[in-house]
């Protein structure tokens, strides 16, 4: 299983007017210390449960070009972009340029979007869950026409582009992970769309989302085992090496092939990826 640093926080200890070189050190340091994936959240406040909404919060896509880089290995992502937050023509631009920059590295996280408070506060429109789950459905209809050779119209019902040209083209098509575990609607955008997943919980919980998702892959002929199964997790200030991998290998048993962990309360930027790095070569 591969560990994934998910940067949730940016309240570190070296203070904000250091932020360029203390990330840079960061996620250098993570891919020496053996972790494949970095991931960024992508929001404009804190969020509740990692920490207050004064708290340091990079925009998303900013960051993901610096990480780019400062890195040559590493799979790069949001973990996950809100569908309400970007007009998806825009969307797949950006993940075509940071394609292009990064050799083929930069892949597209994405759901649709949860936090009321910080649209309104920001002024982005905030549509009921519905409508936000159609949005998404058509945002990555557009994206993977934009990834394509096809530069003609788009209609749907929420966004309409008179022509998705987009050079240069990227790569290959990208990664294209869709986070959440709801039932009924998120996961069977999995099945139809992505190419990956990302359920937390505990192995209980996931193992019953799992279930659903296969389910849904039934239905619409998709091949449950083309889909890559992730999850995340926390790691809090006594949080160990040791506890890691026992959360991790936990899931192993059910596919899941990736966790990403994200710190909380941690200013030791150093003490987070010595913890994941030691536990790097106790989970391949």
């Amino acid at each position: 299983m591969e560990l994934g640093l998910h940067i949730a926080d940016f309240t570190w200890n070296d203070g904000p007017a250091r932020l360029g070189p203390a990330l840079a050190d960061h996620v250098r340091s993570a891919e020496e210390a053996g972790i494949a994936r970095i991931t960024v959240m992508d929001h404009f406040w804190q969020i509740r449960g990692v920490g207050p909404a004064d708290h340091e919060m990079l925009e998303a896509y900013t960051t993901l070009g610096f990480i780019v880089a400062h890195t040559s290995r590493a799979r790069l992502h949001t973990l996950v972009t809100g569908v309400t937050y970007r007009e998806p023509g825009l969307l797949a631009k950006q993940i075509s340029t940071l394609d292009a920059l990064s050799g083929g590295r930069v892949g597209l996280g994405i759901g649709a979007a949860w936090n009321d408070e910080e649209s309104a506060g920001l002024g982005f429109a905030f549509p009921p869950t519905a409508e936000r789950f159609e949005r998404l459905e058509e945002a990555i209809q557009i994206c993977r026409q934009m990834w394509s050779d096809a530069d003609g119209p788009y209609q749907g019902r929420h966004y309409q582009l008179g022509r998705t040209l987009n050079v240069p083209q990227v790569s290959r098509k990208p990664y294209l992970m869709i986070g959440g575990g709801g039932e009924k609607k998120t996961l069977r955008l999995v099945a139809k769309y992505a190419d990956a997943c990302n359920i937390g919980g505990s192995p209980e919980v996931v193992a019953h989302k799992l279930d659903v998702l296969r389910r849904h892959c039934d239905a619409v002929g998709r091949d449950y085992d083309e889909i890559e199964k992730t999850t995340i997790f926390p790691m809090d200030p006594g949080t160990s090496s040791d506890d890691i991998v026992r959360a991790a290998d936990a899931l192993r048993p059910l596919g899941f092939t990736a966790a990403y962990v994200f710190a909380r309360e941690i200013t030791d930027r150093a003490a987070i990826v010595d913890r994941l790095g030691a536990a790097v070569p106790r989970l391949r």
